[in-house]
């Protein structure tokens, strides 16, 4: 019996059950006894996504592998000892509980936060974020704060932010560098994230250079700056980069970086042969990796060379796809354009909708060579792939960054060649996906679990889903349209499963249809509000409702929409645009005692603006009380029927266009659909109520009503199809019944009435085959389905403000019934508009 080796990994993180998992496939426990030290008392967990930890995720959800994995693996995990030193000589580590021997060690040890040498640094309240008992901390401290500090603007520091924030902090992030994220970002990029953070209510104060911490006289603490003004705080977390975990390396004599890093070749062998290090303690050709990616692909590299295969680490692409509170950031290659000479670039830019792209491209402009975005990353996917495969742009590649294309144009799967890298932190090809797919796994999470792509950062979903549905295809698969990992089904299916078991809640439908079975049952931002507006869209009940509160998105969790001040947007349904002098009068009252800002709209409606969110039970109260009821401009929803004053008042009016759009918006008010809806109705054919660039347009005629439908303005405007002509009333109702809810009913989530025409094969003739001539059938069903869902409306508002435990939700703060005090305003044209 041949005796096993020992191997030894110091780190139990991402890189380190990665290399875990490496070895495991090539059978290394046949070879080797394998013990990992961990020094945390948790398993391997996702760092990647730690700030979920805030948002109700624990160890156990974030964990990268069940509770009994490294013993039926047959790996010793020996977590919570930590290794205090490395015996070369002897070819021990020596721990707290003994010494062990090893044939071959590897390093796995990660990074530590990096905390800047300032005085006063160790002070209670000080706190670092990097692992799941730092956050312990952080949120035992929060408790007793009211407002914290982040020191540095980088990736991490802005994901701290997001933590404080999320813990009700007046929160706050101070960088040494001239702009955030200076590594990813330039001038004109760094100033639009410091715009939109700001809009989200954080305090940004860039180019300062804390000299001191002292106690505090109005907060516990007290920054003092270089030039020596004051910022006071309860709470500093320090994230000002990372430092290569690498004492036990030096301390044994392993040769170093002069920066610190543990120096390893190709192999990612260090000065010992028999020592190998992975990941953010690695330093490879003078560069220290800090994403997870690299890491993986060190950790491939020398699992392959432990079990006697040849495998070359050749450094990574450190391309980044970000959302940082809320705020997509994106930065591909050479994305400053200082590294390639001849390099020349592309910038668009856009204050008002606050996006930023800049393309890097050869002198001949026939290569991609970076690209950056801030605000949107919808091109990232496409950009990367031009970027990664050295594919030839198009003649005119500023198209790839302007509006008018909307984003880039996407590259086909079949355009990407095998060599494609769709999931870098795992090291995946297209090749690599269609290997997968001979080999058996015949749906996306058969790939997943074949390749781990899109298991890592996660930044690569839409794109490898892409891909697999075209493999699929291609080889006579029939592809699996799941909404999300929790539910294999469409959402048409789930409308179905919903309506005709009668299930009403979402954790009903997760136990009966969903991954709860597995361990997965909480949920995901897909899944969560698309059931909501299923549940809303079958049985109305209210959003409010205890079971329906966490399905819901921001704006309708409050009934209002967020803007960027964090406050909020009040609109009160004006019917068909018709509103009395008394409550015109109500309006202007409401609006002068809460100071708000007032704006008529284009549909025909007044906003107020500017609410903040504890006055919203008190404005709502007064609004109800005079007549008013929710306009249902924060839901995904029936928003409003615009009118011309038709017959009534116009010389050219044939029907009452004012009186037709009343009863419309009342019918169908409260209607939840997979994406908003819009009417309009005119009085005449001079179409003075633009009905024809709306989801439901309705033009008088002499004889009747002409009815068109799937129009919309926005982004990509389009014109609506005339679908029914010469309809008297009860006609138009009828019609309109059933055109909606065959929408709700059959339409994916935040699809819009034109593109599911789009989609649906034989266009507007089926369309009216089901609707108008009842091919199928349903059509007294569908009718059925709107009637209910008419009788069961209730203003949400007003159902809110009858229940105690409804309004609890709308307070700033859960410790402090103060407003909000980083709420600034000003005044421009008399009236008050976010500072």
């Amino acid at each position: 019996m041949t005796t096993k080796q020992n191997l030894l990994i110091i780190g139990n993180g991402m890189v380190g059950h990665h290399l875990v998992e490496r070895l495991v496939e090539a059978g290394a426990c046949e070879r080797f006894a394998i013990t990992v030290f961990g020094e945390e008392r948790h398993r391997a967990y996702d760092r990647v996504h730690l700030s979920e930890y805030f948002t109700g995720r624990d160890a156990e959800s974030l964990a990268l592998c069940d509770a009994d994995y490294y013993d039926v693996q047959g790996v010793t995990l020996k977590s919570g000892e930590k290794v205090f030193e490395i015996d070369r000589e002897a070819k021990h580590v020596i721990t707290g509980q003994g010494r062990y021997a090893y044939d071959h060690l590897v390093l796995a040890t990660g990074s530590y936060p990096f905390v800047p040498p300032i005085e006063g640094r160790d002070q209670q309240g000080c706190l670092v974020y990097r692992t799941l008992e730092d956050l312990d901390a952080i949120r035992d401290a929060a408790e007793h704060a009211t407002n914290g500090v982040v020191v540095g603007g980088g990736l991490l520091g802005l994901e701290a932010a997001n933590a404080l924030r999320g813990l009700n902090l007046d929160t706050a992030v101070v960088e040494f560098a001239p702009r955030l994220m200076p590594m990813q970002v330039d001038t004109d990029g760094g100033a639009l994230l410091k715009e939109k953070i700001e809009s989200l209510g954080v305090q940004v104060l860039t180019e300062r250079a804390t000299q001191r911490i002292e106690k505090g006289e109005q907060s516990r603490l007290r920054m003092v700056f270089q030039d020596d003004k004051i910022l006071e705080t309860d709470l500093i977390v320090f994230s000002a980069g990372i430092r290569p975990q690498d004492d036990l390396a030096r301390a044994c004599g392993l040769t170093l970086g002069e920066r610190g890093g543990v120096m390893i070749d190709d192999h990612c062998r260090t000065s010992d042969p028999a020592i190998f290090a992975v990941g953010e303690v690695a330093l490879w050709n003078q560069s220290i990796f800090g994403l997870v990616a690299p890491g993986y692909q060190m950790a491939k590299v020398a699992a392959a060379n432990l079990t006697g295969g040849e495998a070359r680490f050749g450094g990574a692409d450190m391309s980044t796809k970000l959302k940082l509170l809320g705020v997509d950031v994106g930065a591909i290659g050479d994305a400053h354009g200082d590294r390639t000479p001849g390099a020349r670039m592309f910038r668009y830019l856009d204050p008002l909708t606050q996006v930023y792209r800049k393309l890097v491209v050869s002198s001949d402009g026939k290569k991609l060579l970076g690209a950056m975005l801030v605000g949107d990353n919808a091109a990232y996917d496409t950009l990367l792939q031009y970027y990664a495969n050295a594919l030839e742009l198009p003649k005119e590649p500023a198209s790839l960054i302007l509006p008018q294309s909307g984003a880039a144009p996407a590259l086909g799967a079949d355009a990407l060649p095998d060599t494609a890298m769709i999931c870098s932190c795992h090291n995946v090809t297209k090749g690599g996906i269609r290997e997968a797919i001979n080999e058996g796994a015949l749906d996306l999470g058969g790939v997943k679990g074949a390749t781990k792509a899109s298991t890592g950062c996660g930044g690569c979903a839409t794109l490898l889903k892409s891909v697999v549905d075209h493999e699929l295809a291609a080889q006579g698969v029939e592809v699996d349209h799941s909404l999300c990992e929790h539910f294999a089904y469409t959402r048409q299916a789930l409308f179905d499963i919903v309506r005709v078991e009668g299930i009403k809640t979402f954790s009903e439908l997760m136990e009966k249809h969903g991954s709860a079975g597995r361990g997965h049952g909480l949920g995901c931002d897909i899944c969560k509000p698309t059931v909501s507006s299923i549940l809303a869209s079958c049985f109305n009940e209210p959003i409010m409702d205890a079971a329906h509160v966490p399905l819901q998105d921001t704006n309708d969790t409050f009934m209002a929409n967020m803007q960027k001040n964090g406050t909020y947007s009040v609109v009160p349904r004006i019917a068909g645009g018709e509103i009395t002098p008394d409550k015109l009068v109500v309006l202007g009252q409401v609006a002068q005692k809460f100071d708000l800002y007032t704006k008529i709209t284009g549909g025909q409606r007044i906003d107020l603006f500017g609410a903040r969110l504890d006055d919203l039970p008190a404005i709502w109260g007064e609004l109800i009380e005079a007549g008013f009821e929710t306009g249902h401009a924060y839901g995904k929803s029936v928003r409003t029927v615009k009118s011309c004053v038709g017959s009534t008042w116009c010389r050219y009016g044939v029907q009452d266009s004012v009186g037709m759009a009343i009863k419309l918006e009342h019918r169908y008010k409260g209607l939840r659909a997979p994406h908003k809806i819009k009417f309009g109705v005119s009085g005449c054919t001079r179409e003075c109520a633009e009905a024809q660039s709306k989801d439901i347009g309705v033009i008088a005629t002499e004889n009747g009503w002409n009815l068109y439908v799937c129009g919309n303005g926005g982004m990509r405007p389009r014109h609506a199809e005339l679908f029914a002509t010469d309809l008297d009333d009860e006609a138009l109702y009828r019609t309109i019944d059933r055109f909606l809810m065959l929408y709700v009913r059959t339409a994916d989530r935040l699809q819009r009435t034109s593109v599911w025409r789009e989609n649906l094969e034989g266009g507007l003739d089926y369309l009216k085959e089901v609707i108008l001539e009842d091919s199928l059938s349903i059509g007294d069903e569908l009718e059925r389905q709107m009637q209910t869902l008419i009788e069961r409306y209730e203003c949400e508002w007003a159902n809110a403000l009858s229940d105690p435990e409804k309004l609890k939700r709308f307070r700033s703060f859960v410790n402090d019934e103060r407003p909000d005090p980083s709420i600034i305003m000003t005044s421009e044209r008399g009236q008050l508009r976010p500072a």
